[in-house]
């Protein structure tokens, strides 16, 4: 089966941010199928501050290095279409990117998951909701407001940014082609920020980013963004790696996530003194006043144990609501 038409046909050398096409550096021979590469390639989409977000995994990486021995380098890929087409060129081992990025490249690429983000200590934390968001004073108050008005989402192989939100309109009876102008910002904060400054008229994008990510950066405080839809819950955003590194390599990456957390990894020295924050309320007692680490672009807690069937709800949302960006075009 062929997915999304609209979606897949778009990838392209062009939205590639690794290297020009032709043989991938990090393509695996049969002969040496088998033998560890010299170097890992982490890919990261970025956003409006891409270096905040690298660094934020920079500690993960660390990890990595530590458990299997290998240099490992982030790069940052223009889009998760990008990120998908150098999956499937071979050019990038390690990825991290949404539940439908996944469903995507799993089609086309040989990837598997590995991991996903666990937000709190407690398991399964990682589990996210798609919010529509709006200005306070927009009168929107629910998704049968936004007909006929320009919507922000991150793009199109965004779960929480995107194909959540088309699966709710569509629900709710409205045409998310046709019956709103849909405006793609690239990135979850992006989409409110230009919501705010009145680009569009409501956003819909992961709850975390309005609930912790962006009023502890200081772009939102309590009041900006009045919040009109919530998603059922979505799996967490997954490690993806891939398929062609020996066993003991993605043995030795799940096992990097499986032995660190934000915490242990200060205690491990897997990132500077001023890269470390507070552990934040919602870990807990047992964290309160504990160093932590930056750990990954939503601030995670950990990366917990994943699998392929973690993601069968994207599948049943695909397979439900016919959404074009996830149709059978077979």
């Amino acid at each position: 089966m062929r997915r999304s038409a609209m979606y897949l046909t778009a990838l392209s050398c062009a939205a590639l941010a690794l290297t020009a096409c032709g043989q991938s550096p990090n393509a695996r021979s049969d002969d040496s199928a088998s033998a560890a590469p010299s170097e890992l390639v982490f890919a990261v989409v970025p956003t409006d501050n891409s270096e905040e977000l690298e660094k934020s995994f920079e500690p993960v990486v660390a990890a990595i290095e530590k458990e299997t021995g290998i240099p490992v380098s982030i790069e940052a890929v223009s889009s998760n279409a990008g990120v998908i087409e150098a999956q499937v060129a071979e050019r990038v081992d390690v990825a991290v990117y949404g539940a439908f990025s996944y469903y995507l490249a799993e089609d086309v690429a040989d990837v598997e998951p590995v991991a996903k983000d666990q937000l709190t200590p407690e398991p399964g934390s990682g589990t996210v909701s798609s919010l529509g968001v709006t200005r306070p004073d927009s009168g929107i108050q629910s998704l049968e407001d936004v007909k006929g008005k320009d919507v922000c989402f991150t793009d199109p192989a965004s779960t929480t940014g995107y194909l959540a939100a088309a699966a709710g309109l569509k629900d709710a009876g409205i045409d998310p082609e046709n019956d709103i102008n849909p405006v793609f910002a690239g990135s979850h904060d992006v989409a409110v920020t230009q919501m705010l400054a009145g680009d569009c008229e409501a956003a819909f994008v992961a709850g975390t980013f309005i609930e912790e990510i962006l009023p502890a950066r200081g772009i939102i405080t309590e009041g900006d963004t009045a919040t009109f839809w919530t998603s059922d819950g979505i799996p967490g955003t997954p490690m993806v790696v891939g398929a062609w590194l020996p066993e003991d390599v993605k043995e030795g990456i799940r096992r990097a996530m499986d032995e660190y957390d934000a915490v242990t990894a200060v205690e491990a020295g897997l990132c500077e003194e001023d890269a470390q924050r507070e552990a934040p309320a919602p870990w807990g007692e047992e964290y309160a006043g504990a160093a932590a680490c930056a750990w990954g672009g939503t601030g995670a807690f950990a990366f917990e144990p994943a699998v392929d069937a973690d993601y069968d709800p994207i599948r049943t949302i695909c397979e439900t609501t016919q959404a074009e960006v996830c149709r059978d075009d077979s």
